[in-house]
């Protein structure tokens, strides 16, 4: 029955004489008014009530729907949380017994190398949709989700023979995406919650059952394992969690190149620059912690402002550092090594938006989201005290302040926001010339400097 039919419904079968004793000075248009509200609000009330019902599960309709959320099991219920953990594990386990083995990897090769499609080109070998389709057929369903018709369509655009893919890029495909779906495994293993992430305390355990697993890192004394783990750690959630948030997604381990770069560590032969390039080796680490212990003069395991001073070229700022230990995390006004690590990671990757939304942080005196003239002037007095301690020519900090909003070129022509820092491009050359006289002197003099490199390669030539 519709809506005008209820109401019709209603007023036919009302006792009027009630409704007219209520209101004795109603005339009848205002009685049929009356009575209209009245079961309106009387029809309206039943659908909301039919609602409530609904949604409490009590209609028919609802009980069909199986419940798709399920709340975490709290602390203290025990049972449930062993009960959660062993389910996890046994799913874990199944996913892993469907990626493909040592042995089934070099099946799938010997069955890409025998029905590769003629003629080779060079000595790289190609195959064609027809033959990539028997080698589907033969392997069985276990190869079946690495050889589909959308992998094969994938690596056509890249192909450079028309109709034909790579066996070598196929393969590599194939073990590229074992390889990563081993590495999600092995990595959820440590998500205890099962939600795709992971705290600190779940990458560091799962770094350091890893340590072992490196020829790399044989040479490490265990006592230096637990630092090895810090120094590790902290730039995955450097880089992967910039707004603290204490977790990062096993998806973003598993798409950024820092994973790639540890794994390295595998190999049995890595040449000594590159070892020394990759943050995660041995050297590396040993070099950063030993850093951290040099500058800490008194030995108390923690760096002070007076320590912190001689860090890198020993320019930086007194002003800039001032702001380092009232914005970042101190323990008795002194940085502990976790801290430090952060401060090393932003600084040496000036360029990256994760090391200027940190230094942004840091030079934002006035905690608005934004740097105004004041702000530029407030940090650039540290580097004129540092000009005339050098005796060197005084700079205008007018002219450093338009250069500056010349290079970032701010949405706002007062205020520059770390969107426009990022966007930019000058991210790095504009914190840089305001926090470290040596980065200053040398963006300062960089004509002279390019001019004086040029004249020395002409009269080596000569």
């Amino acid at each position: 029955m519709s809506f005008r039919d209820k109401l019709l419904n209603n007023l036919e079968n009302v006792n009027e004489n009630c409704v007219r004793q209520q209101y004795p000075s109603k005339t009848d248009d205002e009685i049929e008014d009356i009575l209209f509200q009245q079961y309106r609000q009387q029809i309206n009330s039943h659908g909301k009530l039919k609602r409530m019902i609904d949604q409490s599960g009590r209609s028919e309709s609802y009980r069909f729907i199986p419940q798709f959320h399920f709340e975490l099991p709290k602390n203290t219920d025990g049972l449930a949380q062993k009960l959660r953990e062993e389910a996890r594990t046994l799913f874990l386990q199944k996913r892993s017994k469907e990626l493909l083995d040592n042995n089934e990897l070099k099946l799938l090769w010997s069955l890409l190398e025998k029905h590769h499609s003629p003629p080779l080109m060079g000595e790289e070998q190609y195959i064609n949709y027809e033959n990539y389709c028997k080698v589907a057929t033969i392997a069985g369903d276990k190869f079946r989700r690495y050889l589909t018709a959308s992998t094969f369509a994938r690596l056509l655009v890249s192909s450079s023979y028309p109709g034909k893919i790579s066996v070598m890029s196929l393969f590599n495909y194939a073990m590229r995406k074992v390889w990563l779906q081993q590495t999600r495994i092995g990595l959820s293993l440590y998500d205890y919650t099962g939600q795709g992430y992971l705290n600190e305390s779940d990458l560091e355990s799962y770094i350091l059952e890893l340590i072992p697993t490196f020829p790399q890192l044989e040479g490490l004394e265990k006592s230096f394992h637990s630092f090895y783990v810090c120094t590790t750690v902290r730039k995955f959630f450097f880089f992967l969690d910039p707004l603290r948030t204490g977790r990062i997604r096993i998806r973003d381990i598993l798409t950024c190149s820092f994973l790639d770069d540890l794994l390295e560590l595998r190999d049995e032969e890595i040449p000594k620059d590159a070892q020394e390039m990759n943050w995660f080796s041995a050297p590396s680490a040993l070099s950063v912690y030993g850093h951290y212990l040099n500058l800490d003069k008194d030995h108390n395991g923690m760096l002070s402002k007076k320590e912190l001073i001689g860090y890198g070229s020993g320019t930086l700022t007194p002003i800039f550092l001032d702001r380092v230990f009232a914005e970042c995390l101190t323990y008795d006004g002194e940085m502990d090594y976790k801290t430090y690590l952060d401060f090393v990671l932003a600084l040496e990757n000036r360029s990256e938006p994760q090391s200027l939304h940190y230094l942004f942080r840091i030079l934002d005196v006035e905690h608005k989201g934004y740097l105004t003239a004041f702000t530029l002037n407030y940090f650039f007095k540290g580097i004129q005290d540092e000009i005339s301690a050098h005796r060197a020519e005084p700079v205008n900090f007018a002219d450093v302040k338009d250069e500056i909003f010349d290079m970032v070129k701010p949405a706002d022509p007062s205020r520059i926001t770390l969107k426009d820092l990022i966007n930019s491009g000058h991210g790095e050359t504009v914190v840089s010339i305001l926090i470290e006289f040596h980065k200053f002197w040398a963006y300062e003099n960089r004509e002279v400097m390019v001019t004086d490199s040029q004249t020395n390669e002409e009269s080596h030539n000569l």
